[in-house]
Order: structure tokens, then sequence, then C-alpha cells
């Protein structure tokens, strides 16, 4: 087993960059120091930034290769699947938490539902065959408005590849839709459905929804319970939200929509996530609270790229020139913290012995160029 050996990079470690060489083979990192290497065989960097590889917990881009277009449907599902691989590694990302939901959300998103088994089985196929170019797990997000929630979580609640659970509700007047004038917005941009067909879904899950959260909610967390895999909520915007959150055992507060909720999660000890689309585009598409602000605040935990892979290691550059945030803090949201959070101990760090999964960019202007991937010592792009 040959080392790599790659010198003359600007490695980021978690409070600072040093230039040097880090030495690895597909058992991990062998050595990180700041001397530069001669030898014959080494790779220069050219001072290019060399990272740990990106951790996603929470991407919906596998949807978009299943459905490219409204009402198309991808026969293939593991074509599917690999094509939303090489968008991962084309990001830098090496390891994912495919967020794939679960629960009947209204009107013409009940899409993700008649897709759910489909996905699920093709991310089992593409590890199982090792298809893929970087590590997927799975991240099952439970829309507790859902009449069916539980029908559809049951077959796969066990399922090995399953790491990370959210619970959402997406009932209209509530959380990410507390604002029904933002939904109303968002449904003519989408162009998902009529003006008449969205009055009368809104009616229909305002009156369904609350019954179903109460009743999925408890059932749910019975059916985790003692099997060790982490608990998110999503679109807190409460306090109250937030209280319940850590009631029912939640340690993950994904895209809170508020202020008050992103730092009352952070100061009961729950990482926060925000996207990095909200962060590059300078705000929410749902009305939310910015990314941005919650960065400078020191109450955002976790970047995600949310629903555009190349969004994440974007963002963190855009917090670094535009927001006065140190590039080892903005890519530590992508790396080490969310791999500690994950409960992952073998990755996200620039360490002897962990796993080589290791990203080398450079940044051109504002945008970051991925110049090369290894996953677990291995080149994949």
């Amino acid at each position: 087993m040959r080392d790599t050996i790659v010198t003359n990079a600007r490695l980021v470690f978690e409070k600072e960059i040093v230039r040097g060489t880090i030495v690895f083979n597909e058992t991990g990192i062998a050595s990180v120091d700041q001397s530069q290497s001669s030898l014959p065989e080494v790779l220069d960097a050219e001072g290019d930034y060399l990272s740990p590889g990106l951790v996603e917990i929470h991407t919906d881009n596998l949807e978009k290769h299943f459905l490219p277009r409204p009402g198309v449907f991808w026969p293939d599902g593991l074509a599917a699947a690999l094509a939303h691989d090489n968008d991962l590694a084309g990001a830098g990302i090496t390891t994912v938490y495919d967020a794939i939901s679960a629960g009947t959300p209204y009107g013409a998103k009940e899409y993700r539902r008649s897709i759910f088994g489909y996905t699920m089985e093709a991310i089992s196929r593409g590890e199982d065959e090792d298809l893929f170019r970087v590590d997927h797990l799975i991240h099952m997000r439970c829309e507790l408005s859902g009449d069916q929630l539980i029908e559809d979580v049951t077959p796969y609640i066990d399922h090995p590849l399953v790491k990370l659970v959210s619970v959402m509700d997406h009932t209209p007047g509530q959380r990410q839709w507390r604002n029904l004038d933002d939904l109303k917005r968002y449904n003519r941009i989408s162009k998902t459905e009529s003006d008449a067909e969205f009055e009368a879904n809104v009616r229909q899950e305002m009156e369904t929804g609350p019954a179903n959260v109460a009743r999925n909610w408890p059932r749910l967390a019975a059916m985790l319970a003692n099997k060790n895999i982490p608990l998110a909520t999503h679109d807190d915007t409460t306090e109250d939200d937030v209280h319940t959150a850590r009631k029912m055992g939640a340690v993950i507060s994904e895209f809170p929509t508020t202020v008050e909720a992103a730092r009352l999660a952070h100061g009961l000890g729950m990482a926060t996530v925000a996207g990095g689309p909200n962060v590059v585009r300078d705000g929410s598409h749902s009305g939310g609270v910015s990314a941005s602000d919650l960065a400078r605040m020191g109450i955002l935990d976790i970047l995600s790229s949310d629903y555009v892979p190349a969004s994440l290691l974007q963002a963190v550059i855009k917090l670094e020139q535009d927001h006065g945030i140190t590039l080892p803090q903005a890519l530590a949201m992508t790396t080490w913290k969310a791999a500690d959070i994950a409960g992952l101990s073998d990755r996200g760090h620039l360490r002897p012995g962990l796993r080589a999964d290791l990203l080398r960019f450079r940044v051109v202007g504002k945008t970051p160029v991925v110049r090369r991937l290894w996953h677990n010592g291995r080149v994949v792009l």
C-alpha cells in the first residue's frame, strides 16, 4: 500500500491554518506536520487549502434526481443515486446523511412519500455494492403532520444506514410556514399547484395537521427509544418549540426560523443547523432568520447544503470574506463539528490515525474551486 504525500498545502486545523505536509493511505492519516517534502513522488498542492472532507448531515438533493421535473419519475433508482453521489463529490463532500422524507406532506409535495421506499433502496444498494464515491448514511425526515407517517417509518426504522432522524411539522400556520403569505409566495414561485388547489390543501392540512402531530410525536419517540440514533427537530420557531424538542430527546435543532429559537436551542446544548443557501443568498427563501446573523452571534454550529450541495463550501467562503468569521471557524461547521455531533469519531479532523477523507481546494475571487478529493485515502475526484 503506497503512501500519498501532499506538500506545500495550507492545512486547515480546528483553530489555525499552517502550511505543511500530510502523509496518508487507505488505512488513514499517517502524519501531519509543518515541513515541506522534496521527495520525487510528492504531490505539490501549490498553496491550495487542504481540509478534512466535508460532512453533510441534511441534503434533499437526491430528490432532484428521482424527480427531475414535476411529474417526471426517473425509473432507474440506482442511476439517480449515482448522479446525486457525483454532485456531492464535486462539492467536496465525503460523508453525507441523505435526507429522505417519510409521511405525507400536503399537496404536491406528496411526491416525497411516493419515492420514499425507492430512495431508501437505491442508497442501500449503492452502499452494499460499494458503488459510491462518498459515504452515504440516511437521515430519515419524519413529517409529524402526515397521517401515514408511522406506516411509512415502520419498515425502515431498523435499517442499518439510518443514523439520524428528524421531525418536521409543515402544517400551514406553524414553524416554517407560520406566515401564510410566505407559503403562498413560495407556492407561486414553485408553481406546484393552482391557487384553488393551494387554498384547499391549506384548509385540509390546518384541520388535520395538529391532531396528527399530537398522535405521531409520542409514537415515533417510542419507536426510537434505546436505538441510539440522534434526534433532530426542524424549523423551531418559538421557545416552546425548543422546549418540546428537548423534552422529546432532540439534540439537534435544524433550520431554526428565529433568533429566539436558535439562541435557546444553542444555550440548552442542542446543535443548531442552518442552510448554506441561506448564507450564499443572504437570507432564507421562506422568510426565516438569516443564517449569517446566527453565525455572527456565535449560535450556529453546523452548516447544511440543504438543496444545493455546492452551497456548503460556498457558504464557508462567504462567511469568511463577508462576515468576519475565520476560515477554520467556518470550515468547522462543515467538518469536525458536524462529525463530532453526529458521533463520527473517525473523521472530520486532520489528525494522525483518522480516516483520510480529504479535500483540496482554492478560492478564486469569492468562488471555492474543488481541486481534488480523497475518500478513505483514494482519489475520487
